[in-house]
């Protein structure tokens, strides 16, 4: 990934937050002689430097991804920027946005208790407070008969980027023009983008 060196996300730990937070990925690797992708949930044990997910088994991607380099995205907020809301006409609209690439190896796993686990993670992270789903409730012979449908994986990191542009290549005064329309603007990803921009969120750490 391209990254300036103004926009480079330097802490591992803060790139550990952005994977937690913005989890569903991009999964790109060579299938079949061409780049291919499949878009999924992945959940991070930063400890071991671990991305767990699964593909669905008709998901033929999964056939001849062991042994090869992978990539992840993880896209986080992202807002347009007009040239509007500079102190100037000499310039041009821009993009604001972060986002992590992890690179590893994948591989697939067979060991029973640790797929179930695996599984129990991934739906316990996105269940809301207000439900009350839990694996653990499922039969277990129904759950088997799911389990063959899907290939579940583990993708070992070997190596994280990390890059947030976020107008740091401006002045001071015209970044808080910037935070100052993405808050009149009002979505609520312009406000995570305006509050990165403010509380220097990729670079204090």
């Amino acid at each position: 990934m391209y990254i300036p060196p103004f926009f480079k996300i330097e802490d591992a730990q803060l790139m550990y937050e952005v994977i937690s937070e913005f989890s569903f990925a991009t999964l790109i690797s060579q299938h079949n002689g061409m780049p291919f992708a499949t878009h999924l949930p992945l959940f991070l044990d930063d400890t071991n430097s671990l991305l767990y997910g699964h593909f669905a088994r008709a998901n033929s991607h999964w056939k001849d991804i062991v042994g090869q380099p992978v990539l992840a995205i993880f896209h986080g907020p992202h807002s347009y920027i007009s040239s509007s809301w500079y102190e100037t006409k000499d310039a041009v609209p821009t993009w604001n946005y972060v986002t992590v690439h992890a690179y590893g190896e994948i591989k697939l796993m067979e060991d029973a208790d640790e797929i179930k686990a695996s599984l129990h993670t991934l739906i316990d992270k996105y269940e809301l407070p207000t439900t009350s789903y839990s694996i653990e409730d499922v039969d277990d012979k129904y759950l088997a008969g799911l389990n063959k449908g899907i290939i579940p994986f583990k993708l070992q990191i070997t190596k994280l980027e990390g890059k947030a542009k976020l107008s740091q290549n401006h002045p001071k005064e015209r970044q808080q023009l910037v935070i100052d329309s993405l808050r009149t603007r009002g979505d609520d990803v312009d406000t995570r983008i305006a509050n990165y921009m403010e509380n220097d969120t990729f670079t204090k750490k």
